[in-house]
């Protein structure tokens, strides 16, 4: 049986992804208000967006427990999986990297865990090439390989209404968020290193979405390209970037993966947030 890829519940990947590549997802927890669920699967982005839409709002996450990723690991393995490669959220954002580690020693070298540097496609395209890696019968430490050089040759932008909810996560520092919210400017950020860094700011959210595109065309460089578009309760800023995006790349861009981050993401980002990731196609 081949190599088994496990991904955490912030890949955002489409759900015909999940199915045709039968990767297995371990979901993060989400609190708001007080009330917990599972992401994806009790609690949904919907949830999020009408809880941060009110006056006053506590949202916290929490990843999973080691235990529930040695149980999934187990399940894997004892079904005939040759190995797993464990691909997750960076973990300059989240301990969830940290959990599967601690699952995965206790597994004599059989889990091998990625560390993705990013979140939504960004870490959907480094478990897509590990899956496809895996499903031509790589071995573990291929898979492992083929997940490693996608992260490194994938990038993240993506603008938010305010750096208030990154603030009240602990994603960037109070200085940058009063320096946002003085200013009442748009910020875009990116993941150099796997942490979140304010990139530029904008005036306006129209502003914002055009120079995503243009990042992103910078980003993609002469490269055939896949792309991720990322929104929440923004659909609209969604299909402006994936049309501007399509026409810019032309006969470069393969495939534009498009769907609505999760309760997660929306606890730290907030309702509005749009994003887009370039992966870079390897040469041949």
């Amino acid at each position: 049986m081949p190599v088994a890829v496990v991904i955490d519940s912030t890949a955002y990947l489409p759900p015909e992804l999940l199915q045709a590549h039968r990767l297995t997802v371990v979901p993060l927890t989400v609190v708001l208000n007080g009330a917990e669920g599972l992401e994806g699967v009790e609690t949904q982005p919907a949830d999020a967006t009408l809880a941060l839409s009110a006056r006053r709002v506590t949202a916290t996450t929490s990843r999973p427990a080691p235990e529930q990723f040695a149980r999934t690991y187990r399940q894997l393995l004892d079904a005939g999986a040759d190995g797993v490669v464990s691909v997750h959220l960076s973990a300059a954002l989240s301990g969830t990297v940290e959990a599967a580690r601690l699952a995965a020693a206790d597994l004599d070298g059989r889990v091998e865990v990625v560390d993705s540097r990013s979140a939504g496609m960004g870490l959907g395209f480094p478990a897509i090439a590990a899956v496809t890696a895996a499903e031509a019968g790589v071995d573990l430490a291929g898979v492992r390989d083929a997940a490693l050089a996608a992260v490194a040759r994938t990038t993240v932008f993506f603008y938010v209404d305010t750096l208030e909810f990154l603030r009240r996560g602990g994603r960037i520092n109070a200085a940058e968020a009063l320096f946002g919210t003085a200013l009442s400017v748009k910020p875009i950020m990116h993941m150099p290193d796997g942490a979140i860094v304010l990139r530029e700011k904008v005036r306006t959210a129209s502003r914002g979405v055009a120079r995503l595109v243009d990042l992103a065309v910078e980003a993609a460089g002469d490269d055939d390209v896949d792309l991720g578009v990322h929104h929440l309760a923004a659909p609209q800023r969604a299909e402006a970037l994936r049309v501007a995006l399509t026409e810019r790349l032309g006969d470069r861009l393969h495939d534009t993966y498009v769907s609505e981050a999760g309760a997660v993401v929306a606890a730290h980002a907030g309702p509005g947030l749009a994003c887009v990731v370039v992966h870079r196609r390897p040469a041949g």
